[in-house]
């Protein structure tokens, strides 16, 4: 991997340098939210956020979208071509792309997701966890790949990794903007990461917690959840490893006709319905479970379905804390921590 330093008066130059391979994709704070939205110019950008309510999935596989368009009796495929560069992305959202690539690049390959992610710059930016992260007790607090190139704070610039051919064109591109870092710049990127990782304050003990899981099945935690959960699929909607989606043909006309994909949510009750009238999950108890099931899943070549992100907290409208949930389940025992306190607007 290759390292290179990116002076603070050098920004603006390197950011506009961008827009030559794509259109610039950045966090913005709209109101007490961040959000990922194009921008023209770096100033627009809050580089210092927690994290975006939609995860960077939306650029991959969107909320909603029409994937075939019926025109003239034949199927047309649609798809955007637009180049994107998607600047400031945290480590946990990078690790959560590596696991939806693992679904939507396997066999049967989803064209469209792969288009996307070919046609697509990731520039990640170290953060500093909040009282929700808890990434690192997952391991994905820090991004060995899955970037094209990373930036590391530093007091006077950034650090920054290489991890694509793609970056490497980049950096070569943009040479003259860069130096090549000296000890004093190691040394503050030690200081910085000692310092991020001294800062988590949720932690989890995610060892051996698929097994625990399996013997808690009938456990009564999971009524006591069940009866506080609104079912509304927040958690579903900003999480960025949920895969669950919904299609649909629709006729816009009497001769033609759209097929969309939505996001879907495991917490609708329309979600285990199927033909005959049967559902698979008819209770929210069924349905709130499923989803913990899902996300303490661990899979030896992609590790756990749930990145650590926080989202969940922050976004449920009941005040259910993720970590709070799987520590009662797998340790049969209450998680002792102050109740979250919501952030004024």
């Amino acid at each position: 991997m290759r390292y290179s330093k990116l002076p603070k008066e050098n920004f603006e130059a390197f950011f506009k340098s961008l827009e030559k391979w794509g259109a610039v994709y950045g966090p913005v704070k709209r109101g007490r939210i961040y959000s990922f939205e194009k921008i023209k110019d770096p100033n627009e950008m809050s580089l210092n956020y927690t994290r975006t309510m939609i995860p960077p999935k939306k650029f991959f596989v969107k909320p909603r979208e029409r994937i075939l368009r019926l025109k003239d009796g034949e199927w047309v495929e649609e798809c955007d071509e637009e180049k994107k560069v998607i600047f400031g992305v945290h480590s946990c959202d990078i690790n959560a792309l590596l696991i939806l690539d693992k679904v939507y690049l396997s066999y049967p390959e989803d064209p469209l997701y792969k288009r996307r992610r070919e046609n697509s710059l990731i520039i990640g930016i170290s953060c500093m966890p909040d009282e929700l992260c808890f990434c690192k007790s997952l391991g994905t607090d820090f991004a060995m790949h899955g970037f094209d190139l990373f930036l590391h704070e530093l007091p006077d610039g950034w650090l920054v990794r290489t991890g694509s051919v793609k970056g490497h064109e980049i950096i070569w591109r943009s040479r003259e903007l860069l130096q090549e870092p000296n000890e004093a710049d190691l040394e503050n990127f030690r200081k910085f990461e000692d310092r991020r990782i001294k800062s988590f304050k949720k932690e989890l003990d995610a060892q051996g917690i698929a097994d625990l899981f399996d013997l808690a099945y009938n456990s009564d935690v999971w009524k006591k959840y069940e009866e506080l959960c609104l079912g509304c699929g927040n958690c579903n909607m900003v999480c960025p490893t949920c895969r669950c989606y919904e299609v649909c043909d629709l006729w816009t006309s009497p001769y033609e006709a759209e097929r969309v994909r939505r996001y879907d949510s495991c917490f609708m009750e329309t979600h285990g319905l199927v033909a005959g009238g049967h559902n698979f999950r008819a209770t929210r108890l069924d349905r709130f479970r499923n989803r913990y099931y899902c996300k303490s899943y661990f899979d030896p070549q992609a590790g756990f379905n749930c990145v650590g992100c926080g989202r969940c907290d922050e976004f449920c409208p009941a005040g259910i804390e993720h970590v709070k949930v799987l520590y009662e389940i797998a340790r049969g025992r209450s998680y002792n921590v102050p109740i979250l306190q919501r952030k004024s607007a």
